[in-house]
């Protein structure tokens, strides 16, 4: 494996050695907004309070929990349970608040991901280097569109007015709460709200991508690099159990022994008993025996 990703990490860099990388202008936003945010936590030591912290782990919540994991991984992505359009909406503005892409273009990018898991098509694989799958891809833009085409697999979100009105005004819900943040608490909230939030939660995310395709362990046959990896299961709130994921794409549940925590799944499980979640999608035993390790019967 350690071969494999330092073949890669060579091959990348002489790929950016020749240029072959290609900067656009929604390139060049996207790693300039990702190093502005960068700087804006340098002022953390300097804007602290509690009421700060306050703010940020509440959104990150909000918008990682309830936006990301939830919505548009598990719900959108997936389809592994079914909300009310009026939550399913809901959920999906908060993950919005994240600032990693609107619905459509989140989806997709992760749909491409299973389809083409570690091969040159995938949009975020290690196999590209350790830093390409962390954060390194969302900088080549043409990239995706070069090696997967037209995102032309998100067709059941393109179809709904709520989710192009979300592409379209993509940029002014982020400002709006920013703004927000500024009457709440000035400044602070802003570095805390905004700042430290979205990095602190960018990079777990992006752990996912590059840590838990190289460190952990495999429970399942997946003929992938996919990990379970603990503690970024417990840092994204239950996406860590990557291997899992990938065993049993559809599922609702990542963390499929008791002691693997998946805050994910607890809220799931909380929908579900209020009758709110519905066609909740867990593996099934047939499934579970054909992606065991052990000697199929």
């Amino acid at each position: 494996m350690q071969d494999l990703l330092q073949g890669s990490n060579t091959v990348s860099s002489d790929v950016m050695m020749k240029g072959d990388r290609k900067w656009n202008v929604m390139g060049m936003a996207t790693a300039g907004g990702v190093a502005g945010l960068h700087l804006l936590c340098c002022f953390a030591p300097f804007t602290f309070s509690w009421a700060a912290l306050s703010v940020a782990f509440g959104l990150y919540v909000v918008t990682g929990l309830l936006g990301i994991t939830l919505s548009f991984h598990r719900n959108l992505s997936h389809r592994s349970f079914r909300l009310p359009k009026w939550l399913e909406y809901t959920f999906a503005y908060c993950g919005l608040h994240a600032l990693q892409g609107h619905p459509i273009h989140w989806v997709s990018t992760h749909r491409y991901h299973h389809q083409f898991v570690d091969s040159e098509r995938d949009p975020h694989s290690p196999i590209r280097g350790f830093w390409y799958s962390h954060m390194n891809w969302l900088f080549d833009t043409d990239d995706i569109m070069k090696r997967c085409g037209e995102p032309n697999n998100v067709g059941d979100l393109e179809k709904q007015p709520f989710y192009r009105f979300l592409r379209t005004t993509y940029v002014i819900h982020p400002v709006a709460l920013a703004l927000l943040l500024y009457t709440l608490g000035g400044f602070p909230f802003i570095v805390w709200g905004m700042g430290v939030r979205l990095v602190w939660f960018y990079h777990i995310t992006w752990l996912v991508n590059s840590v838990c395709h190289i460190w952990g362990k495999q429970a399942w046959d997946t003929g992938d690099l996919s990990r379970n990896n603990w503690w970024v299961g417990i840092l994204a709130f239950g996406e860590g159990w990557h291997n899992n994921h990938h065993a049993f794409e559809y599922s609702a549940r990542h963390g499929l022994e008791w002691w693997e925590i998946d805050m994910t799944w607890y809220m799931i499980s909380l929908l579900d008993i209020f009758g709110v979640a519905t066609h909740v999608k867990l593996p099934n035993p047939t499934h579970i025996q054909r992606m065991s390790f052990l000697p199929k019967t």
